[in-house]
């Protein structure tokens, strides 16, 4: 009984205490590092900057591409949900996935990269919590910061430097809608010479930025 006392306190810290602390350490300061820098065998290419340094260019393509109601929900996009949910029941496929930018941003905070259901379980508490504790702003602020850009490139800063020879504060519309392109996938996808699938992506990015109201963010 006492081994099991001590492991299900170890637990309850490890999967409880151990996140909230590190969520509120992350308030004011930057993550030194995500478990996926330390799975890829590329040398690190990661500089953590303000939002004020990355240009609105790439938050609204961001925005625009991977979360459309991150200024609205709460961690989960139940209205994505449930379209990717009805299309699996009557397709057996999704033609895209739920994950919001607090979940991404969770899920590269803390847990590994590959697909599984206990990595998406892991993902609901994780996005909580970081729900709960952060602002919105400081959520798109890491996540524009660890961001899987390239092979070993992480955030804003080292993709911009990378792919365009300059800062992300700097970054172009196109510049911009490239690099939100590459994100479903950045291993094979290049902001810096896209295939034509990747620049069709970009391009799409960019009419929709042209279209979207300034709603889409005004919480950041």
């Amino acid at each position: 009984m006492k081994f099991l006392r001590r492991l299900f306190w170890i637990c309850v810290f490890i999967g409880g205490v151990f996140p909230l602390t590190i969520i509120l350490f992350y308030w004011v300061v930057p993550p030194l590092a995500t478990p996926l820098m330390f799975i890829r065998d590329d040398p690190i290419q990661y500089d953590f900057v303000a939002l004020e340094d990355i240009s609105p260019n790439l938050v609204r393509a961001v925005l625009v591409s991977e979360d459309q109601r991150f200024c609205e929900h709460a961690g989960f996009d139940w209205k994505q949900l449930e379209i990717v949910w009805d299309e699996l029941i009557y397709t057996g496929t999704a033609s895209r996935g739920a994950s919001t930018i607090s979940m991404q941003t969770a899920k590269n905070l803390f847990l590994w990269p590959s697909r599984s259901k206990v990595r998406k379980v892991l993902e609901i508490p994780l996005t909580i919590m970081l729900e709960t504790i952060l602002p919105k702003r400081r959520i798109l602020e890491i996540y524009l910061n660890i961001a899987e850009l390239g092979p070993g490139i992480y955030g804003a800063e080292a993709a911009a430097q990378a792919h365009f020879k300059g800062s992300a504060k700097k970054l172009t519309v196109r510049q911009a809608s490239r690099l939100a392109a590459v994100l479903p996938n950045p291993l094979t996808r290049n902001a810096a010479r896209p295939s034509t699938n990747v620049q069709k992506r970009a391009d799409k990015i960019m009419r929709n930025m042209r279209i979207a109201p300034a709603s889409l963010w005004s919480c950041i």
